[in-house]
């Protein structure tokens, strides 16, 4: 394995005993090969499109590693920002990583490193950008808006899209019931996430067009479901199930990988694990369809 840098320690902690582990598991669960371990926090990890590379976050900042395992883990230059969450991109030409900054905005970056652009506009209200999606053109970000009422600043969590290149937000939903993980489809033609529009404080999987019309829900179980990530060919889709009665997506539960078809059949367990908040929170597919990456967390007092 790769000898592990010291990751900055940021936002949530590990439990005394606990590790982070990357993994790369098959798209049959038949084999599950853990990258490398930290101490710290991970979260994240997306493929470039040559398949050579993962991208993941720790300590407010970008790390790479060659998907092999070989090779040293490297952080990626992002100039001024070390403040990123666990929301990033890749453009489907793999020359651009988009990110999501705690100060509420997105930047693009180089994937080579460099000076951010930013892409998100200023609002004289509470308007907080986390980034989920690329349109499969390039062209188009889907992510999560958050808007205050009142004093409540996370009252209304919608889906909206914008520019890569930078222009005018398009709100695609109006509600005050939470909506997150917007990920386009790979024909580009429907952007999907999980909501609690079916049944408040459960999500489940949904659908819409991409201006907001046609909404489908696809999952009704009694687990929670969300973040869920394409596969290149279109064929399949990923997404994380929680235990029955959790809220939002916290850290350090009994999770499970699950896979369906782009229809909600098919639906089937790959592996359960400990994990959560940072396991995918972005598309984690490798560009060949048949692996996917992910973080869990084992151990802990």
């Amino acid at each position: 394995m790769p000898q592990r840098p010291n990751f900055a320690r940021r936002g949530r902690s590990l439990l005394p005993g606990q590790v982070s582990e990357l993994v790369i598991i098959d798209l049959d669960g038949g084999s599950r090969q853990v990258l490398f371990t930290a101490d710290e926090i991970i979260e994240a990890p997306n493929w470039t499109p040559d398949g050579k590379t993962l991208v993941f976050n720790a300590g407010g900042e970008l790390w790479t590693i060659a998907a092999d395992g070989t090779g040293e883990i490297e952080k990626l230059d992002t100039g001024p920002l070390s403040d990123l969450n666990n929301d990033h991109v890749l453009s489907p030409d793999g020359s651009t990583v988009y990110v999501s900054s705690d100060d509420g905005h997105l930047y693009a970056l180089p994937i080579t490193g460099g000076t951010p652009r930013r892409v998100s506009n200023s609002y004289p209200h509470r308007h907080h950008y986390y980034l989920h999606g690329i349109s499969p053109d390039g062209k188009t970000l889907s992510y999560v808006g958050i808007n205050a009422v009142g004093n409540n600043q996370w009252a209304k969590v919608n889906i909206w899209t914008i520019p890569a290149a930078g222009g005018p937000d398009t709100q695609l939903t109006d509600v005050l019931l939470p909506n997150d993980g917007a990920e386009y489809s790979r024909d580009g033609q429907w952007i999907w996430f999980n909501s609690e529009q079916g049944s408040p404080g459960h999500a489940q999987i949904f659908k819409m067009r991409t201006d907001g019309s046609e909404l489908t829900q696809i999952t009704f179980d009694e687990r929670v479901n969300w973040f869920p990530h394409f596969a290149p060919d279109g064929q399949s889709i990923a997404y994380l199930s929680y235990p029955p009665g959790t809220k939002g997506h916290p850290a350090d539960k009994d999770v499970i990988l699950r896979f369906m078809r782009p229809d909600g059949t098919g639906t089937r367990d790959i592996i359960g694990f400990n994990g959560g908040q940072g396991t995918i929170n972005v598309n984690s597919w490798a560009p060949d369809s048949r692996r996917f990456a992910y973080v869990a967390y084992p151990g802990g007092a």
